[in-house]
């Protein structure tokens, strides 16, 4: 068994999605995820990549991210707005409430516990 992994995306198949439709504000936004390791207890890892567009989000799980390309805005329930580009991280726990709006085509790598 290996005791380590590289956070690559080579050779694996990209999962395609969108958003639940009554959660989508505006746009068509697409999502890319490679999911590189996932592990017991509801712990996962890859990269996540999305097209422009706005919609609601609702966090039950902790998501630590990294975005490693594009501009994003998270404006939580309350108002408060976080812009998001290549750099940058954030920690969304459990309860978090608010949108996620892709300016331009944003990728993060992340690490979900659930």
């Amino acid at each position: 068994m290996t005791t380590y992994l590289r956070l690559d995306t080579d050779g694996i198949a990209p999962e395609a999605g969108v958003p639940a439709g009554d959660r989508v504000i505006s746009g068509a936004p697409e999502f890319r995820t490679w999911n590189v390791d996932e592990a017991d207890g509801g712990l996962y890892a890859g990269v996540w990549e999305a097209t422009p567009g706005k919609w609601k989000i609702v966090y039950d799980e902790w998501e630590y991210f990294h975005i490693l390309s594009g501009h994003s805005v998270v404006t939580a329930e309350n108002g408060e707005t976080f812009h998001l580009r290549a750099g940058d991280r954030m920690i969304l726990k459990p309860g978090f409430k608010g949108t996620w709006e892709v300016i331009e085509t944003t990728r993060k790598d992340y690490v979900i516990r659930l």
